[in-house]
Protein backbone atom coordinates (compact mmCIF):
# COMPACT_ATOMS: atom_id res chain seq x y z
CA UNK A 1 0.00 0.00 0.00
CA UNK A 2 1.74 3.45 -0.59
CA UNK A 3 2.09 5.88 0.98
CA UNK A 4 -1.24 8.32 -0.25
CA UNK A 5 -3.31 5.56 0.63
CA UNK A 6 -2.04 4.87 3.99
CA UNK A 7 -2.61 8.59 4.70
CA UNK A 8 -6.19 8.09 3.18
CA UNK A 9 -6.90 5.11 5.74
CA UNK A 10 -5.52 7.24 8.51
CA UNK A 11 -7.75 10.65 7.72
CA UNK A 12 -11.08 8.30 7.46
CA UNK A 13 -9.84 6.39 10.51
CA UNK A 14 -9.98 9.85 12.33
CA UNK A 15 -12.90 11.07 10.98
CA UNK A 16 -14.68 7.85 11.81
CA UNK A 17 -13.41 8.74 15.56
CA UNK A 18 -14.27 12.44 15.36
CA UNK A 19 -17.93 10.86 14.51
CA UNK A 20 -17.93 8.94 17.89
CA UNK A 21 -16.52 11.83 19.84
CA UNK A 22 -18.77 14.30 18.67
CA UNK A 23 -21.60 11.90 18.69
CA UNK A 24 -21.15 11.92 22.85
CA UNK A 25 -21.42 15.90 22.49
CA UNK A 26 -25.32 15.90 22.06
CA UNK A 27 -28.53 17.75 23.01
CA UNK A 28 -30.72 14.55 24.26
CA UNK A 29 -34.67 14.83 23.47
CA UNK A 30 -37.15 12.10 23.50
CA UNK A 31 -37.05 10.91 20.04
CA UNK A 32 -33.80 12.27 18.72
CA UNK A 33 -30.87 14.47 19.73
CA UNK A 34 -28.89 17.13 18.32
CA UNK A 35 -25.22 16.21 18.16
CA UNK A 36 -22.86 17.66 15.07
CA UNK A 37 -21.55 14.15 14.45
CA UNK A 38 -22.07 14.07 11.23
CA UNK A 39 -19.67 16.61 10.33
CA UNK A 40 -16.93 14.39 9.76
CA UNK A 41 -18.98 12.14 7.33
CA UNK A 42 -19.29 15.51 5.17
CA UNK A 43 -15.75 15.87 5.67
CA UNK A 44 -14.58 13.14 4.36
CA UNK A 45 -16.52 12.43 1.47
CA UNK A 46 -16.49 16.30 -0.02
CA UNK A 47 -12.38 15.81 0.21
CA UNK A 48 -12.32 12.25 -1.03
CA UNK A 49 -15.59 11.35 -2.66
CA UNK A 50 -18.36 8.95 -1.87
CA UNK A 51 -16.24 5.57 -0.99
CA UNK A 52 -14.27 7.51 1.92
CA UNK A 53 -17.83 9.32 2.77
CA UNK A 54 -19.85 6.27 3.76
CA UNK A 55 -16.81 4.34 4.92
CA UNK A 56 -16.65 7.20 7.72
CA UNK A 57 -20.57 6.78 8.28
CA UNK A 58 -20.60 3.31 8.45
CA UNK A 59 -17.67 2.70 10.88
CA UNK A 60 -18.17 5.68 13.04
CA UNK A 61 -22.05 4.56 13.60
CA UNK A 62 -21.37 1.09 14.25
CA UNK A 63 -18.35 2.06 16.98
CA UNK A 64 -21.14 4.36 18.26
CA UNK A 65 -24.13 2.23 18.06
CA UNK A 66 -22.03 -0.58 20.01
CA UNK A 67 -20.45 1.56 22.61
CA UNK A 68 -23.80 3.18 23.28
CA UNK A 69 -26.23 2.27 25.79
CA UNK A 70 -28.36 -0.15 22.98
CA UNK A 71 -25.11 -2.29 21.97
CA UNK A 72 -24.85 -4.66 19.21
CA UNK A 73 -28.38 -5.66 18.27
CA UNK A 74 -30.75 -7.45 15.46
CA UNK A 75 -31.10 -4.09 14.03
CA UNK A 76 -27.89 -2.35 14.41
CA UNK A 77 -27.16 -2.65 10.76
CA UNK A 78 -30.74 -0.37 10.46
CA UNK A 79 -29.08 2.16 12.56
CA UNK A 80 -25.89 2.75 11.16
CA UNK A 81 -26.94 3.11 7.10
CA UNK A 82 -28.47 6.32 7.27
CA UNK A 83 -24.78 7.68 8.34
CA UNK A 84 -23.69 6.03 5.45
CA UNK A 85 -25.74 7.10 3.04
CA UNK A 86 -25.11 10.68 3.79
CA UNK A 87 -21.60 10.04 3.32
CA UNK A 88 -22.35 8.34 -0.25
CA UNK A 89 -24.36 11.23 -1.03
CA UNK A 90 -22.32 14.04 -0.27
CA UNK A 91 -19.24 11.81 -1.51
CA UNK A 92 -21.26 11.30 -4.90
CA UNK A 93 -22.16 14.73 -5.51
CA UNK A 94 -18.41 15.78 -4.40
CA UNK A 95 -17.62 13.97 -6.81
CA UNK A 96 -19.71 15.46 -9.67
CA UNK A 97 -18.36 18.85 -8.94
CA UNK A 98 -14.98 17.84 -8.97
CA UNK A 99 -14.79 18.77 -4.91
CA UNK A 100 -15.17 22.19 -5.90
CA UNK A 101 -18.75 22.96 -4.44
CA UNK A 102 -19.83 26.57 -4.28
CA UNK A 103 -21.88 28.03 -0.60
CA UNK A 104 -25.05 27.35 -2.81
CA UNK A 105 -23.68 23.75 -3.90
CA UNK A 106 -23.01 22.94 -0.29
CA UNK A 107 -26.09 23.78 1.25
CA UNK A 108 -27.91 22.19 -1.41
CA UNK A 109 -26.69 18.58 -0.70
CA UNK A 110 -26.24 18.97 3.13
CA UNK A 111 -29.93 19.86 3.20
CA UNK A 112 -31.16 17.07 1.11
CA UNK A 113 -28.63 14.79 2.68
CA UNK A 114 -30.27 15.79 6.18
CA UNK A 115 -33.87 15.19 5.02
CA UNK A 116 -32.87 11.80 3.40
CA UNK A 117 -31.00 10.83 6.79
CA UNK A 118 -34.18 11.88 8.86
CA UNK A 119 -36.46 9.54 6.30
CA UNK A 120 -34.09 6.80 6.93
CA UNK A 121 -33.83 7.40 10.31
CA UNK A 122 -37.44 7.61 10.84
CA UNK A 123 -38.34 4.19 9.20
CA UNK A 124 -35.56 2.44 11.32
CA UNK A 125 -37.36 3.46 14.80
CA UNK A 126 -40.34 2.38 13.08
CA UNK A 127 -38.85 -0.96 12.23
CA UNK A 128 -37.02 -0.97 15.81
CA UNK A 129 -39.93 -0.13 17.27
CA UNK A 130 -41.89 -3.14 15.24
CA UNK A 131 -39.23 -6.15 16.41
CA UNK A 132 -38.82 -4.58 20.15
CA UNK A 133 -42.73 -3.65 20.38
CA UNK A 134 -42.25 -0.17 21.90
CA UNK A 135 -44.73 2.90 20.84
CA UNK A 136 -43.64 4.46 17.56
CA UNK A 137 -46.62 7.31 18.00
CA UNK A 138 -44.40 9.66 20.24
CA UNK A 139 -41.73 9.62 16.89
CA UNK A 140 -44.39 10.46 14.54
CA UNK A 141 -45.45 12.91 16.52
CA UNK A 142 -42.12 14.70 16.34
CA UNK A 143 -41.62 13.79 12.54
CA UNK A 144 -41.89 17.82 11.85
CA UNK A 145 -39.36 18.83 14.58
CA UNK A 146 -36.99 16.26 13.51
CA UNK A 147 -37.10 17.86 9.63
CA UNK A 148 -36.77 21.36 11.35
CA UNK A 149 -33.47 20.10 13.63
CA UNK A 150 -32.14 18.54 10.44
CA UNK A 151 -32.50 21.40 8.06
CA UNK A 152 -30.77 23.88 10.39
CA UNK A 153 -27.96 21.33 11.19
CA UNK A 154 -27.35 21.40 7.65
CA UNK A 155 -26.97 24.59 7.20
CA UNK A 156 -24.80 24.85 9.69
CA UNK A 157 -22.70 22.30 8.13
CA UNK A 158 -22.51 23.54 4.88
CA UNK A 159 -21.43 27.02 6.50
CA UNK A 160 -18.34 25.63 8.16
CA UNK A 161 -17.61 22.59 5.33
CA UNK A 162 -15.59 25.56 3.60
CA UNK A 163 -13.70 26.81 6.58
CA UNK A 164 -12.65 23.40 6.99
CA UNK A 165 -11.88 22.09 3.69
CA UNK A 166 -9.76 24.82 2.64
CA UNK A 167 -6.63 24.19 5.13
CA UNK A 168 -7.27 20.59 4.83
CA UNK A 169 -7.05 20.61 1.23
CA UNK A 170 -4.13 22.64 1.12
CA UNK A 171 -2.70 20.42 4.08
CA UNK A 172 -3.13 17.42 1.96
CA UNK A 173 -2.00 18.38 -1.22
CA UNK A 174 1.44 19.67 0.44
CA UNK A 175 1.91 16.05 1.67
Amino acid sequence: MNSQKTRRLALDAMLAAMYVVLSLVSVPMPTMKITLDSLPILVGAALFGPIDGMAVGLVGSFINQCTSQYGLTATTILWILPAGVRGLMVGLYAKRHDFSMTTAQTVFITVISALVVTVLNTLVMYIDSWVYHYAYAAVLLTVVLRVIVGIVTAVVFSLLLPALLKPLRRYLSNR
